[in-house]
This record gives structure tokens, C-alpha cells and sequence, in this order.
């Protein structure tokens, strides 16, 4: 090309940027977000969307976890025996065999009835006590599980547990394997996101949204309030749109090369890494802005925009999902009453009942609770027995043996209650759910057979539901 070829071509690009009303930084970032990666690069990206290993119920998960161990006997499990013998002794048959945490105290404690009254509601007749009136109003959209088990009673290995199928840390959570398997439908977010609320995060928060041993592209991307949920998102001062596209094309071309002699998964989750970060620059801000959305959703959820509480958090994990993630995870804690129970069930409960039943609500009036599946619960449930001091300070302890759970959407069957435990709640009598069969019961629901989606690691094949996980069919 000639030398006045190459100033004309100059002077025309110069122009058209400089007379551009769109603004070259937008031409730049509208470009990229059009891009798919795999038809940009060389390898493969980690996040495209693959299809279930059968036909799917649910597209996407909201579990909206209660750190601390949530008292099922004072939410959802009636024992009208507890009121008979509450300020008892237990029966020794009762407490033969059991586990709790701090032992040397439970030998001591007496039977705790609820203060709190229960009534049937729904056309099932749910049990649901006055702590929560809300939950109570989408009592047919759920299905209350009463005898949910799990394996260790201390918060931290329990959390791991709930999310992870195995009380050892360092394993991938459900999320991550949910998009190990599925990949996620959204370009412009990261597949798996979590949201938390409360005075503190969740015990153990990275391992129990982290990847484990599977590609780090997996794991769950922790998301704060504010107009900047990820650190570090924000371009810098003076560095505009053009220099960011060449630094970016730079990585990418060092990073494919490296790719090309190597062939590790990790640097394709870079390079996926760096086109997310970019794309969020826009859509961040734009999903964490409740601005938009009407006063009737925002007074449906209790959301105030710019808050950081669980009510902005059940709206935004709504917005996730719309947008194609494919799990949120949404923690709220400070549910650990081993003492004053009667105020700490009615705080906690007060802040999470409406947004949990305004998210169903939501879901269900704008098509998307079909293709939704929303968890509620916790690592595990608490004692029939008093723990404390007698009087206001009095609370319960932990329980693996029995506890609730609830589940929405995505092809769960709601109005009913799965499992019966004896009569004051200590152990299973009918239909047990361990967290391996509910794992394995969310797979399935997604489209994924919990038995065949493994991931060889140290030469051996592993899994969500490690070696166990039945289908609850009941659920379905």
C-alpha cells in the first residue's frame, strides 16, 4: 500500500472516531459482547452452555442458605408430645445413641416445646408456624422436607458437607458441579454466583462455593452490594476502552500460545477470565442497579436499592437467573440460637420469610419458576432439648438426625411434606432424606445423572454424592 493510501485510510478512521456519536469505547466493548468465545479463540471455553444427559426440569438453581442451623421444630415440624412433656427429662430411650455437639452439657437438659403456635395451610394442610406467615402463603409451591439427615454437628464441617458431599475440604460444591455439567447461558456473568447477608459471612465461605479439584472456571463468584460487585472490576483512571481492547488481545494471544504447548484447562479459564471481567464492567452495575425495577417488586421482596440484606439479595439472585446463571447461592446467617431463641428466631426469621416467598412469587408470575429450582435450608436443624440457662436465654442445640428443608420450581412437586419423624423430632421414622439423595434429587433435576457426573481426580472417579445419593421420587 502506498505512503498516501495509508495517510487517507489514517485520516478517514480518525475522522469517523472523532465524528462517531456512539463513542469508540462503545463500538469496542458492543463488539466484544457480541463475540462468542469459542468462535473467537483457539480454545475452548470452559462456561459455553452444553446440554443435559436427559431432559431437564430446571435450567438454573437458587439455594438460599441458612448458615447456623435453622430450629425446624419451631418453623415446621409439629410435636404437640413436646408440649406434654416440656421441662421433662428426656426418656433415655430417646437420647441412646444420639450425637451432639457439646456433650458434656446435653446430659443436663430438659424437653423444649415451641413457643410458638403451628396451623395448616395450603390444600395439603402443611404445618407451618406463626414465625413464619409468608412461607405459609406459597405452602402448595413447596414441598417441605421433615427428615433431612446429615453427618457431622459442628457448623464448619457441616457447611462443607451440605455443599460439598464430603466433610473433608477441598471439594468442588454442588455449584461448581452444576456448572462443570452444564456450563452456564449467560456471556456477560459468571455461571455461578453467591450473595451474602447477615453481621458476617457463612463459616468456611470459600470452600463452600469454591471449585475444588475441578477447573477454577467453576467456582462460585462471591458478589458484593454497591455499584461494584466484584473487586478490582472498575477500569483505572485514564485508561480508556482502546488501550483496554489491545492489553486484553495481548493476554489472550500470550495466553492462547501457552494454551496451544500445554493444553491446561487453567488458561482457558484465564482467558475467560479477563473477557467476563471486561463484559461485567457494564452488565455488574447494570444487574446490581434495583433502580429499574418497579415499586410493587421492590415492596413484594422488603429490597431497598443500595442495601446490603437478604431482601436485595433474593431480587438480585431473581436477576441472576434471567440472565442465564446457572446458580446462586444466597446466605444469610446468625441462625447458631443456642440461647435466646424466642428473640433470635423472630429477628431472623422476620428478615427472611417475605423475600423467600417473594422470590417464589416472583418467579412464578414472570414464567420462571418452571424452569427454577429454589432451596431453602441449612446445614442442619436443632435439638428437641434445651440448651442454655432456663429462662429468656434458653435456645437449642445442634441436630443431624432430623431437620427441614424446602424446595420450589423446576419440576418439584409442591404441597406436600415428605418424612415423618417420632414424636418429639429426634429421629427419622418414615422416609429419610440424606444430603447425598437430595444432591443427587437436584442433579436430576437439572438434567444430570449424580452417577455419571464425575471428574477423575488423584486416579480416582469423583462425584457430588461421593458413594451414595438415591432419587427422592417423592419430590418429583
Amino acid at each position: 500500500m502506498q505512503h498516501d493510501d495509508l495517510e487517507t485510510l489514517r485520516r478517514t478512521r480518525r475522522h469517523f472516531f472523532q465524528d462517531c456519536g456512539v463513542g469508540l469505547g462503545r463500538i469496542v466493548l458492543g463488539s466484544l459482547l457480541a463475540r462468542s468465545l469459542p468462535a473467537a479463540s483457539s480454545t475452548k471455553n470452559p462456561m459455553a452452555p452444553k446440554p443435559p444427559q436427559f431432559a431437564a426440569k430446571a435450567r438454573s438453581i437458587i439455594y438460599l442458605f441458612m448458615a447456623g442451623g435453622p430450629s425446624h421444630l419451631d418453623m415446621f415440624a409439629y410435636k404437640p408430645k413436646l408440649r406434654e412433656l416440656n421441662g421433662q427429662k428426656p426418656p433415655e430411650s430417646f437420647m441412646k445413641g444420639k450425637r451432639f455437639a457439646f456433650m458434656e452439657r446435653m446430659a443436663q437438659q430438659k424437653m423444649l416445646a415451641s413457643p410458638w403456635q403451628f396451623a395448616r395451610h395450603g390444600q395439603a394442610g402443611t404445618w407451618i408456624s406463626e414465625l413464619l406467615p409468608h412461607t405459609a402463603g406459597i405452602a402448595d409451591d413447596i414441598a417441605v422436607i421433615n427428615t433431612m439427615k446429615t453427618e457431622n454437628f459442628n457448623h464448619a464441617p457441616a457447611k462443607v458437607f451440605a455443599h460439598t458431599g464430603s466433610i473433608v475440604p477441598g471439594r468442588p460444591s454442588m455449584g461448581a458441579w452444576f456448572t462443570y455439567g452444564l456450563g452456564s447461558e449467560s456471556e456477560n456473568l459468571p455461571g455461578f454466583v453467591a450473595l451474602q447477608s447477615g453481621p458476617r459471612g457463612p463459616r468456611n465461605g470459600p470452600l463452600i462455593w469454591g471449585s475444588g479439584f475441578l477447573p477454577s472456571a467453576y467456582q462460585g463468584v462471591p458478589f458484593l452490594q454497591g455499584s461494584e460487585p466484584v473487586f478490582n472490576l472498575a477500569s483505572q483512571p485514564g485508561v480508556t476502552a482502546v488501550r483496554q481492547q489491545r492489553a486484553l488481545d495481548a493476554i489472550r494471544g500470550m495466553n492462547e500460545l501457552r494454551y496451544e504447548a500445554s493444553g491446561d484447562d487453567e488458561i482457558a479459564t484465564r482467558i475467560a477470565a479477563y473477557e467476563t471481567a471486561f463484559r461485567m464492567q457494564t452488565s455488574g452495575p447494570e444487574l446490581m442497579n434495583l433502580e429499574g425495577e418497579s415499586k410493587e417488586t421492590l415492596e413484594l421482596y422488603g429490597a431497598q436499592p443500595g442495601k446490603n440484606s437478604f431482601a436485595n439479595n433474593c431480587l438480585l439472585a431473581r436477576r441472576l437467573v434471567e440472565r442465564g446463571v446457572r446458580c446462586v447461592q444466597v446466605y444469610h446467617t446468625d441462625w447458631d440460637h443456642h440461647s435466646n431463641i424466642r428473640n433470635g428466631m423472630s429477628k431472623v426469621c422476620g428478615e427472611v420469610d417475605g423475600p423467600s416467598a417473594a422470590l417464589v412469587k416472583d418467579l412464578k408470575r414472570r414464567g420462571l419458576l418452571d424452569q427454577t429450582m429454589v432451596v431453602w435450608g441449612g446445614e442442619f436443624g436443632r435439638t428437641p432439648l434445651s440448651d442454655g440457662e432456663e429462662g429468656q436465654a434458653i435456645g437449642r442445640n445442634h441436630h443431624i438426625d432430623a431437620y427441614s428443608t424446602w424446595l420450589a420450581g423446576g419440576g418439584i412437586r409442591g404441597g406436600q411434606t415428605i418424612g415423618e419423624t417420632d414424636d418429639v423430632g429426634f429421629y427419622a421414622v418414615e422416609d429419610q432424606v440424606h444430603v447425598h439423595d437430595l444432591h443427587a434429587t437436584m442433579l436430576h433435576q437439572m438434567g444430570i445423572d449424580h452417577l455419571k457426573l464425575t471428574f477423575r481426580f488423584q486416579g480416582r472417579d469423583f462425584r457430588l454424592t461421593d458413594v451414595g445419593g438415591q432419587l427422592v421420587r417423592k419430590l418429583l
